[in-house]
């Protein structure tokens, strides 16, 4: 299986992933095969729905949309043409991913398998349902990824290499544990977006995405922030209006009633809206219904602080973003070429 093979297969996945639509599930105009695990995936998707309480059907779709539009002939183009992917020894790739959102661990399953390597996946309890179909119709169009994918749902075993997601608390278990092979080891990282007070109605419309999209539990979430001495929040809580519906579900409303319950009896001052509170505090990581907020005087100190800490941060959203930074709207969009943590897997997996 040449390179070019490889490419074809992602971007017929990526043609099949496009079936899946937020506003319908009218069932597509397909071949046997494809209807086949069309309806496959479909009924996953109900089933991944059912098991976490975090995932709703608008999400998984809205994972599998971003995923279509990602795996095309020109982005798997732009991303690959950097790299020497001439035919190399196959090694096997073990990823534990995360379960947080839909398919986070996705990037490194394709990216282990474009390599010309093996993967076997520990996948999350939180999103055991997805991966497997994805994997079966990997198959479906080339037989021989039947000896190139597998699942475990027990320790790792002969792996050659591991890429391991999850806190900094498991991480340290994953240091010790996987100390003997190459390895990626990712811990918790934060979003964080940068107003000046000159944004559009609509440029603050779309942080909204970025803040609400999977109830803000991804590492891509924006869960803080900073914003000028004396900004007004009024054009800000107007834009996340559209939002509000959110605090009907269940899970997200229990959090910000608690969190809420538990500011306000430590006398914290907050501001809040109804289904999300903004708390002031030099912290990264703010609970679910909850985004802190940090001022700034100076933006040319607030960017050298923000290049000091970016072993913490994920992304910088900002109005006319620079170099690894974001606009409004975009941090649950990445590009292939968009790294976890900045480290390049790509790059590491062909140096293995």
């Amino acid at each position: 299986m040449t390179i070019e093979d490889r490419k074809t297969h992602f971007i017929k996945l990526g043609e099949f992933l496009a079936n899946f639509k937020r506003n319908s599930q009218k069932i597509p105009s397909l071949g046997n095969k494809d209807l086949k695990f069309f309806k496959e995936l479909n009924e996953k998707i109900d089933a991944a729905v059912h098991y976490n309480g975090w995932f709703t059907r608008e999400n998984v779709v809205f994972s599998l949309q971003q995923w279509s539009e990602a795996l095309s002939k020109k982005n798997l183009d732009q991303w690959l043409e950097r790299y020497d992917l001439s035919e190399k020894e196959s090694k096997t790739i073990g990823i534990i991913m995360a379960g947080n959102i839909p398919l986070v661990g996705f990037h490194d399953f394709i990216s282990v398998l474009l390599a010309g390597h093996k993967v076997v996946a520990k996948l999350s309890s939180n999103d055991k349902q997805l991966l497997p179909v994805i994997a079966r119709y990997l198959i479906h169009l080339d037989s021989e990824y039947q000896n190139r994918i597998s699942f475990t749902e027990d320790r790792l075993k002969g792996f050659d290499a591991v890429i391991a997601t999850g806190s900094d608390n498991t991480a340290r278990y994953f240091e010790y544990y996987f100390s003997k092979v190459p390895s990626i080891i990712r811990k918790n990282r934060n979003s964080v977006a940068v107003l000046t007070g000159r944004e559009t109605p609509e440029e603050l419309e779309a942080l909204g995405e970025d803040i609400f999209r999977y109830y803000g539990l991804g590492c891509r979430n924006v869960s803080k922030l900073f914003v000028p001495e004396n900004y007004d929040f009024d054009a800000f809580f107007k834009a996340m209006y559209k939002w509000n519906p959110i605090i009907n579900q269940a899970k997200y409303a229990n959090n910000y009633d608690y969190n809420k319950a538990v500011y306000l009896m430590s006398n914290f001052k907050l501001l809040e809206n109804g289904f999300l509170i903004l708390k002031e505090d030099r912290g990264y990581s703010s609970p679910i219904a909850t985004v802190f907020y940090e001022t700034y005087k100076d933006s040319e100190e607030l960017n050298e602080h923000l290049q000091n800490e970016k072993d913490k941060l994920q992304c910088i959203v900002k109005k006319n973003p620079g170099i690894n930074e974001v606009s409004f709207g975009e941090t649950q969009k990445p590009q292939l070429w968009d790294y976890a943590d900045n480290i390049d897997t790509m790059e590491f997996l062909l140096k293995i």
